[in-house]
């Protein structure tokens, strides 16, 4: 062993209440190199240290007065059983299988016998120092590679989340002139979930998959899409079609966002009252995610300028949208919209910024 040992700098505490014994062992360990050693006959003393010393190796005498070695281990638990406290080094001088059995049982890693061998507790304090070590190494390794996987995960979320804003944008550059019309209601889709207490994941995916709810769109010729004037009945019955075009388009993905946003695609345009497109479904038939994205898809377009007709101010949408309740909208999700223009739960007018 040379000084450059990195197991020469540990803390090691050694716990006996023999003063003679502690005191050969600081001497063994101290002429040997060890630095860091740090001697108690006091078995609470002994549980203080390793709460605040946090020592890297505990040389434990079982058989003391009052608390005992048996005693220590248990109120250290788990930590001693795990790489989370020190490995325990038992010094006894009843080297019966009962005895050794049971402290094993507590958390003891290794024994020496009584009266000491000075190469003996060496190579044992060595070894158990070199394993605490590679163990603190390596949890420290892990760390930084759990790090380093979230930092990854973060990276590669905000490269998806953006591809998933930048897809709701090729429709949005056909049929909205300020292309943030999918935003909007991406965010309102998500503000009245949190207003009907939708859980946090959902809420997290809706965003995002309610703002492709009309990239069926690009298939829709532009004479249709931004005739300044009302439709002819051929011309939205094609109209219609970007609805099963758009869920198509997102179907058969293994990721929540795109099956969320395949699902309101399709049925964004859905009625509560079952008069809805494309397949007449009506009330809890249609899913949440399509009830909640077709109430802040009706009230972005409401209060947003289009080819045919300007924005209506806010408070008229929604009193057009309220004589829609239970017709076009579902109550409990026009409720949510509600309350949140008013400002009684999450702001609404946010998601129009």
């Amino acid at each position: 062993m040379t000084l450059a040992d990195p197991v020469l700098g540990m803390r090691i505490l050694v716990v006996d209440d023999e003063l003679l014994n502690v005191e050969l062992l600081a001497t063994i360990l101290g002429d040997a190199g060890f630095t860091e050693v740090e001697t108690t006959t006091s078995p609470a003393r002994a549980l203080e240290s390793c709460t605040l010393w946090t020592p890297d190796l505990l040389l434990l005498d079982l058989h003391m007065p009052g608390t005992d070695g048996f005693e220590v281990m248990d109120t250290l638990g788990p930590a001693i059983r795990t790489n989370a406290g020190p490995p325990v080094l038992v010094l006894t001088a009843d080297a019966t299988h009962t005895t050794r059995h049971r402290a094993l049982s507590a958390g003891a890693r290794d024994f020496v016998s009584k009266p000491f061998d000075h190469e003996e507790v060496l190579l044992r304090v060595r070894n158990l120092l070199t394993v605490r070590d590679s163990e603190r190494k390596l949890t420290e390794y892990n760390e930084r590679l759990e790090q380093a996987v979230r930092e990854r995960t973060r990276e590669l979320e905000a490269s998806r989340l953006e591809v998933l804003d930048r897809l709701a944008l090729v429709a949005e550059f056909r049929d909205d002139d300020t292309n943030q019309h999918a935003q909007r209601v991406g965010r309102s889709a998500a503000a009245i979930a949190a207003a009907l207490g939708l859980p946090p994941e959902l809420r997290e995916l809706l965003g995002p998959a309610a703002a492709l709810h009309d990239i069926g769109k690009i298939a829709i010729p532009d004479s249709i899409l931004r005739k300044p004037a009302a439709l002819t009945h051929d011309e939205f019955t094609e109209m219609q079609t970007h609805t099963t075009i758009g869920a198509r388009m997102l179907a058969g993905s293994c990721f929540p966002v795109l099956q969320l946003a395949a699902s309101i695609a399709l049925t964004h345009h859905e009625r509560f009252d079952g008069a809805g497109y494309p397949a007449g479904l009506a009330g809890e038939e249609i899913p949440i995610e399509g009830r909640i994205a077709a109430v802040a898809d009706v009230f972005d377009a409401l209060t947003s300028d289009r080819v045919y007709r300007p924005a209506f101010e806010r408070d008229v949408a929604l009193e057009m949208m309220q004589e829609q309740n239970g017709k076009q909208f579902d109550p409990d999700v026009l409720e949510a919209l509600l309350e949140g223009a008013a400002g009684s739960t999450t702001s609404l007018l946010a998601a129009r910024r």
